[in-house]
């Protein structure tokens, strides 16, 4: 399902919500911190307008009204969704928003840059090249590409706080003179046609309401020759829309993750090459068999932590970890001291992180389809 137009942006009015919502926040160094210093009128305008998409539609429950509403009003919903996870993603994750591999005794934040590092790799990305990073989030994989290879990258964003905060963080590295975050939607690219000698994805492009469409775009602003590289969140073609079990799994990866849609990994196949590109690898990593689950944070399985640091990291994701947050954010917010929605947000990732164990484990779901391609030179 496609939208039958795309959403009118309109910066002033986000630039004016952002400052509404979330001040000075974007200066505090801990997620945590800035989920605490938000207005909160503000905030619950934020938590309506994106849970009106999800409140009383289910799985078993939305109608194809439904489920249209939220492709066609996809930027809205993206938008409203970071708006309201950031910090906590953040508090619990880190500033790179993405899933990865894991070898044995490998710390966590080692994993998560090697993970990009192999994207940078497989994409043959040099010194001196202009890349574009589409849904760059706080810009946790740019600032690490940026080091590891020495390009010139700019971060495409449709969330103004997640712009405010990857500027800073930039600055910050000592890389602003290498970084630079753009604000707009991927589906509607604002850059001259080909302008950038590569682009990448890392796990973002999930939430366009049609993957031909983003991939088309990429497609425009690229230069002849030049490579996209992307790992993509993706059913896989074991997924069965009409398993009610199947559904739900999808259903809750859909609503804890901000994604108006997920599709299988045929579409995606289909899309890139329809976009014009010719296909040079692709390949599901996450059925790669290593000893360690990708998904193992979000399971909180602690058998794998390896290092003082990532107890703590895992601790937070664990059963009993997401069950502490509930209660001390659910009391902040009963005091007054947390705004409201602020734990029915932790709870809807919650519900996306069992999902995503779920759909593991079934092989129904994949964070990481890596797709590498090329755009022709004539």
């Amino acid at each position: 399902m496609a939208p039958s137009k795309l959403e009118a942006e309109d910066h002033s009015r986000d630039a004016a919500f952002n400052k509404a919502m979330h001040g000075k926040s974007a200066q505090e160094k801990a997620g945590f911190l800035a989920m605490l210093a938000k207005d909160k009128e503000a905030q619950g305008a934020a938590v309506d307008e994106y849970f009106k998409f999800w409140d009383g539609k289910g799985a078993g429950q939305e109608t194809d009204k439904d489920m249209k509403e939220r492709v066609e009003n996809y930027a809205t919903l993206t938008r409203h969704y970071y708006n309201l996870a950031t910090d906590l993603y953040e508090n619990g994750w880190g500033q790179s928003f993405h899933f990865c591999r894991f070898y044995p005794s490998e710390p966590f934040y080692q994993a998560i840059a090697r993970h990009e590092h192999y994207l940078a790799h497989m994409m043959g990305m040099k010194a001196g090249m202009k890349v574009l990073d589409v849904g760059c989030g706080v810009g946790g994989p740019a600032r690490e590409i940026v080091r590891f290879t020495d390009a010139n990258v700019t971060g495409l964003n449709n969330n103004d706080y997640q712009i405010d905060r990857a500027t800073q963080y930039a600055a910050k590295a000592g890389l602003s003179h290498k970084l630079d975050f753009v604000k707009g939607d991927f589906m509607q690219m604002s850059f001259e046609p080909e302008t950038f000698d590569a682009v990448y994805a890392i796990e973002a492009t999930v939430h366009a309401p049609s993957l031909e469409g983003v991939y088309s775009q990429i497609f425009k602003v690229l230069k002849p020759g030049g490579v996209f590289g992307v790992y993509e969140w993706l059913m896989t073609d074991d997924y069965d829309a009409s398993n009610p079990k199947h559904r739900e799994i999808c259903h809750g990866i859909e609503v804890g993750d901000g994604i108006s849609q997920m599709v299988r990994i045929s579409e995606a196949l289909r899309a890139i090459k329809a976009a014009g590109f010719e296909l040079e690898f692709h390949e599901d990593l996450a059925q790669r068999g290593d000893a360690i689950p990708w998904y193992y944070p979000i399971a909180g399985e602690m058998k794998y932590v390896r290092s003082l640091g990532d107890f703590f990291t895992i601790l937070r994701m664990t059963r009993f970890g997401r069950g502490a947050v509930h209660k001390l954010i659910g009391g902040l917010e009963t005091v007054g001291v947390a705004p409201y929605g602020t734990q029915k947000t932790a709870d809807s990732l919650a519900v996306a992180a069992d999902s995503l164990v779920a759909g593991a484990k079934l092989n129904l779901f994949t964070p990481m389809y890596l797709m590498v391609a090329r755009k022709p030179m004539n």
